[in-house]
């Protein structure tokens, strides 16, 4: 299976445009892949994903501002009067008269060295990778999602075909009843028989249709398009081939590998170990610069600049044994952390290997339902052939019909449990966007 490019960039036109102005025509055919992808990008819950990101991105940026330059600029009219007598200078007394000092000052501070600033900082960065996993994680349920509705308008479509060739062998069935009973060779009830047959299975085509076009919707509203919205699929039920392991054992390795969820919560647990680590480090010693310019006089013709300059080293003495408090508490989050982590481990595991059991039950099912249909079209078959030489009634070829229709909803369902189990396993080791 293909992605379509050309059905992507159709299709993001489509989304563009207003709904009025989109009318419900046929598109380019899309494969799995295609769903799965689109769902990627245009589900709501990944596109809420990646807007979390940028404010995970922007929370570091807050974060790398604690080691930036800090500038400030001042400006400042000050009326004012002063009394002489509290400089304590020989012959001073009084008060001035009131005059007005103009002032324009700019001042910079910039950190040299704080390890607590830098360590909060890389904290930062990981809780982003974490939060930026997270949204690939959505991203990723998302085109699941839509791959599972995929497969559902795939099972739709083959149970309405199914119903549609039942029909018209029932079709066939109650002209053949008619005949042999205008013939005198069956009694009326073999019409009658054949007659109910034929409206039970037009009612079953009937729901079937519902079904495909209820089915139809889920995707459309899975892929966050318009509901009037009309899609083609390319691909069909059916086994396919795999690339990834089927072995439990490999497959939950594997999957510890790949599994961005389970990277993400490293990524989180990093970032706790990180945020632990710069509380310990704010016992350290700092060192920063500042300095500042003013230009400052009575008259704006008149102002004179000064400057100055200071490097200082800020050493921690006491707090009030606040830091050693954030410290045991930052102790235990990690611990919760490291907690959680393991149990992630264990479920995505799990879930491996669940899915690959649940993948081989169900290629294998679909195969003994193929082999059932293919046992139930034979009995049909001879059930005809008898009812056409009149040694058997009509009982007897509208059972062997819904045999048929068992055996058909049998390996319909069995296909899509196929696909599902396939959607899944690929999904729980990580790789949805590797399917085929």
């Amino acid at each position: 299976m293909r992605v379509v490019l050309g059905w992507s960039i159709g299709l993001a036109v489509l989304v563009a445009l207003p709904v009025s102005a989109q009318t419900p025509v046929p598109t380019k055919p899309i494969s799995l892949i295609d769903a799965i992808t689109l769902g990627r990008q245009h589900g709501v819950e990944a596109a809420i994903a990646r807007l979390n990101l940028r404010a995970a991105d922007a929370r570091t940026g807050q974060r790398r501002a604690e080691l930036l330059p800090s500038i400030n600029g001042r400006v400042s009219l000050t009326p004012q009067t002063l009394n002489l007598e509290q400089f304590g200078l020989p012959n001073a007394t009084g008060v001035t008269d009131p005059f007005q000092i103009y002032a324009f000052q700019l001042r910079a501070t910039q950190t040299i060295f704080d390890a607590g600033a830098i360590t909060r900082l890389k904290a930062g960065q990981d809780t982003a990778i974490a939060v930026g996993l997270d949204a690939q994680a959505v991203g990723e349920i998302a085109g699941a999602t839509a791959g599972l509705a995929y497969l559902r308008v795939l099972s739709a479509e083959e149970s309405v075909r199914a119903r549609t060739a039942d029909s018209v062998i029932a079709g066939e069935l109650l002209s053949q009843a008619r005949q042999l009973v205008e013939a005198g060779v069956s009694p009326a009830i073999d019409a009658t028989r054949n007659e109910v047959n034929f409206a039970s299975v037009r009612t079953q085509l009937e729901v079937a249709r519902n079904s495909e076009d209820q089915a139809r919707l889920d995707l459309v509203r899975a892929l966050d398009l318009p509901s009037n919205t009309r899609l083609q699929l390319a691909d069909s039920l059916g086994l396919a081939p795999l690339n990834i392991p089927v072995e439990p054992d490999a497959a939950a390795q594997y999957a510890r590998e790949h599994r961005t969820e389970l990277a993400a919560e490293q990524a989180r647990t990093q970032a706790v170990r990180r945020n632990l680590s710069a509380i310990k480090k704010e016992y350290w010693p700092s060192l920063a610069l500042a300095g500042g310019y003013t230009e400052s006089g009575q008259e704006m013709s008149t102002l004179a600049g000064s400057y100055n300059l200071e490097f200082f080293l800020a050493v921690p003495i006491l707090d009030g044994f606040r830091r050693q408090n954030r410290s045991k508490e930052q102790e235990a989050r990690l611990e919760i952390q490291e907690i959680r982590e393991r149990d992630l481990v264990n479920q995505v595991e799990t879930e491996a290997r669940q899915a690959v059991l649940d993948l081989a039950s169900a290629e294998q099912q679909a195969r003994i339902a193929r082999d059932r249909v293919r046992l139930a079209e034979r009995e049909l078959s001879e059930a005809q052939e008898r009812f056409r030489a009149g040694v058997a009634g009509s009982v007897e070829t509208t059972n062997a019909q819904s045999s048929v229709i068992l055996a058909q909803d049998a390996m319909i369902q069995a296909r899509v449990n196929y696909g599902t189990a396939r959607v899944r396993a690929y999904r729980a080791l990580g790789v949805i966007d590797q399917i085929h």
